[in-house]
Protein backbone atom coordinates (compact mmCIF):
# COMPACT_ATOMS: atom_id res chain seq x y z
CA UNK A 1 0.00 0.00 0.00
CA UNK A 2 1.23 3.53 -1.03
CA UNK A 3 1.77 5.95 1.82
CA UNK A 4 2.88 9.39 1.42
CA UNK A 5 3.79 12.31 3.32
CA UNK A 6 4.55 16.29 2.09
CA UNK A 7 7.03 18.23 4.12
CA UNK A 8 6.58 20.46 5.40
CA UNK A 9 3.72 19.16 7.02
CA UNK A 10 2.63 23.40 7.38
CA UNK A 11 1.69 22.87 3.48
CA UNK A 12 -0.32 20.52 1.83
CA UNK A 13 0.58 19.05 -1.73
CA UNK A 14 0.06 20.49 -4.60
CA UNK A 15 -1.38 20.11 -7.78
CA UNK A 16 2.33 19.39 -9.73
CA UNK A 17 3.04 17.16 -6.99
CA UNK A 18 -0.25 15.19 -6.82
CA UNK A 19 0.63 13.98 -10.61
CA UNK A 20 3.50 12.44 -9.32
CA UNK A 21 1.72 10.50 -6.40
CA UNK A 22 -1.27 9.51 -8.81
CA UNK A 23 1.69 7.90 -10.92
CA UNK A 24 2.39 5.86 -7.79
CA UNK A 25 -0.84 5.20 -6.88
CA UNK A 26 -1.88 3.76 -10.57
CA UNK A 27 1.30 1.19 -10.18
CA UNK A 28 0.83 0.58 -6.55
CA UNK A 29 -0.06 -3.44 -6.78
CA UNK A 30 2.92 -3.64 -9.38
CA UNK A 31 5.82 -2.51 -7.01
CA UNK A 32 4.05 -2.45 -3.85
CA UNK A 33 7.58 -4.30 -1.44
CA UNK A 34 5.03 -6.20 0.53
CA UNK A 35 4.40 -8.30 -2.13
CA UNK A 36 7.41 -7.52 -4.58
CA UNK A 37 11.09 -7.58 -3.95
CA UNK A 38 11.74 -5.22 -7.01
CA UNK A 39 14.84 -2.88 -7.34
CA UNK A 40 14.80 0.67 -8.04
CA UNK A 41 15.24 -0.06 -11.77
CA UNK A 42 12.55 -2.27 -12.01
CA UNK A 43 9.76 0.20 -9.88
CA UNK A 44 10.55 2.93 -12.20
CA UNK A 45 10.44 0.77 -15.37
CA UNK A 46 6.78 0.40 -13.86
CA UNK A 47 6.56 3.83 -13.35
CA UNK A 48 7.91 5.04 -16.38
CA UNK A 49 5.60 5.32 -18.87
CA UNK A 50 2.86 6.79 -16.43
CA UNK A 51 5.92 9.74 -15.47
CA UNK A 52 6.44 10.16 -19.40
CA UNK A 53 2.65 10.53 -20.04
CA UNK A 54 2.98 13.63 -17.63
CA UNK A 55 6.17 14.97 -19.43
CA UNK A 56 8.71 13.49 -17.25
CA UNK A 57 12.02 12.62 -19.03
CA UNK A 58 12.85 9.06 -16.96
CA UNK A 59 16.21 7.45 -16.72
CA UNK A 60 16.02 4.29 -19.09
CA UNK A 61 19.04 2.84 -18.23
CA UNK A 62 23.17 3.06 -17.19
CA UNK A 63 24.58 4.51 -20.23
CA UNK A 64 25.00 8.64 -20.11
CA UNK A 65 22.68 8.92 -23.34
CA UNK A 66 20.33 6.77 -20.83
CA UNK A 67 20.23 8.90 -17.83
CA UNK A 68 19.03 12.48 -16.70
CA UNK A 69 21.23 14.95 -16.29
CA UNK A 70 20.44 17.94 -14.14
CA UNK A 71 22.42 20.86 -13.65
CA UNK A 72 24.49 21.98 -10.57
CA UNK A 73 27.04 24.34 -12.06
CA UNK A 74 27.93 26.86 -14.87
CA UNK A 75 31.11 27.63 -16.09
CA UNK A 76 32.48 29.83 -19.12
CA UNK A 77 29.82 30.76 -22.02
CA UNK A 78 27.42 29.18 -19.29
CA UNK A 79 28.46 25.37 -20.09
CA UNK A 80 27.53 22.97 -17.64
CA UNK A 81 31.01 22.34 -15.12
CA UNK A 82 28.63 20.23 -12.75
CA UNK A 83 25.71 18.00 -12.97
CA UNK A 84 23.73 15.10 -10.56
CA UNK A 85 22.04 12.54 -12.26
CA UNK A 86 18.44 12.14 -11.33
CA UNK A 87 15.60 9.43 -11.86
CA UNK A 88 13.41 11.09 -13.67
CA UNK A 89 12.76 15.38 -13.92
CA UNK A 90 9.44 17.40 -14.59
CA UNK A 91 9.81 18.94 -18.00
CA UNK A 92 10.32 22.44 -16.31
CA UNK A 93 12.87 21.37 -14.24
CA UNK A 94 11.41 21.79 -11.35
CA UNK A 95 10.54 18.33 -9.67
CA UNK A 96 13.01 15.76 -9.30
CA UNK A 97 12.19 12.60 -8.33
CA UNK A 98 14.40 9.62 -7.17
CA UNK A 99 13.29 6.16 -6.51
CA UNK A 100 15.29 3.83 -4.06
CA UNK A 101 14.74 0.64 -2.34
CA UNK A 102 17.62 -1.49 -0.30
CA UNK A 103 20.12 1.53 -0.10
CA UNK A 104 17.78 4.22 0.77
CA UNK A 105 18.50 3.83 4.92
CA UNK A 106 21.01 1.69 4.80
CA UNK A 107 23.62 3.30 2.50
CA UNK A 108 22.08 6.91 4.12
CA UNK A 109 21.32 7.24 0.07
CA UNK A 110 18.08 9.33 0.91
CA UNK A 111 20.57 11.97 2.51
CA UNK A 112 22.65 11.81 -1.10
CA UNK A 113 19.57 12.49 -2.92
CA UNK A 114 18.62 15.38 -0.74
CA UNK A 115 21.53 17.36 -0.95
CA UNK A 116 22.05 16.59 -4.69
CA UNK A 117 18.60 17.98 -5.02
CA UNK A 118 19.03 20.99 -3.03
CA UNK A 119 22.41 22.33 -5.11
CA UNK A 120 20.09 21.21 -8.85
CA UNK A 121 20.19 24.71 -10.69
CA UNK A 122 16.44 25.51 -10.32
CA UNK A 123 14.84 22.12 -8.63
CA UNK A 124 12.16 23.49 -6.07
CA UNK A 125 10.53 19.60 -5.13
CA UNK A 126 12.43 16.20 -4.34
CA UNK A 127 10.36 13.35 -4.62
CA UNK A 128 12.02 10.44 -2.57
CA UNK A 129 10.17 7.13 -3.26
CA UNK A 130 11.46 4.03 -0.45
CA UNK A 131 10.30 0.78 -0.16
CA UNK A 132 7.94 0.12 2.95
CA UNK A 133 9.04 -3.44 3.41
CA UNK A 134 12.59 -3.80 3.88
CA UNK A 135 14.78 -6.82 5.45
CA UNK A 136 12.31 -6.56 8.19
CA UNK A 137 12.39 -2.97 8.64
CA UNK A 138 10.36 -0.35 7.09
CA UNK A 139 12.23 2.16 5.61
CA UNK A 140 9.68 4.51 5.06
CA UNK A 141 9.16 5.54 8.28
CA UNK A 142 12.40 5.90 9.32
CA UNK A 143 12.92 8.41 6.80
CA UNK A 144 9.74 9.92 7.75
CA UNK A 145 11.22 10.35 11.35
CA UNK A 146 14.54 12.00 9.93
CA UNK A 147 12.62 14.09 7.50
CA UNK A 148 9.99 15.05 10.95
CA UNK A 149 12.79 16.12 12.82
CA UNK A 150 14.94 18.26 10.09
CA UNK A 151 11.58 20.40 9.62
CA UNK A 152 9.91 20.46 13.70
CA UNK A 153 13.34 21.59 14.26
CA UNK A 154 14.11 24.31 11.92
CA UNK A 155 18.22 24.26 12.26
CA UNK A 156 18.88 23.42 8.79
CA UNK A 157 16.81 25.07 6.04
CA UNK A 158 16.49 23.80 2.65
CA UNK A 159 16.20 25.80 -0.07
CA UNK A 160 13.37 23.18 -1.49
CA UNK A 161 9.75 24.16 -1.42
CA UNK A 162 9.54 20.47 -0.07
CA UNK A 163 9.67 16.94 -0.38
CA UNK A 164 7.18 14.33 -1.02
CA UNK A 165 8.26 11.15 0.48
CA UNK A 166 6.48 7.86 -1.25
CA UNK A 167 7.09 4.54 0.66
CA UNK A 168 5.67 1.99 -2.23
Amino acid sequence: MIKFQFFPRSQGINKAIQVVLDCFLISDEEITSSQHELNSNDVLAVLRPHLQNHGYRVESGKTADQKISVPVLFGLNDQIDKSFNADAVSSDGKIVIEVEAGRAVDNNQFLKDIFQACMMFDVEYLVIAVRNVYRGGDDFSKIYAFLETLYISNRLRLPLKGILLIGY
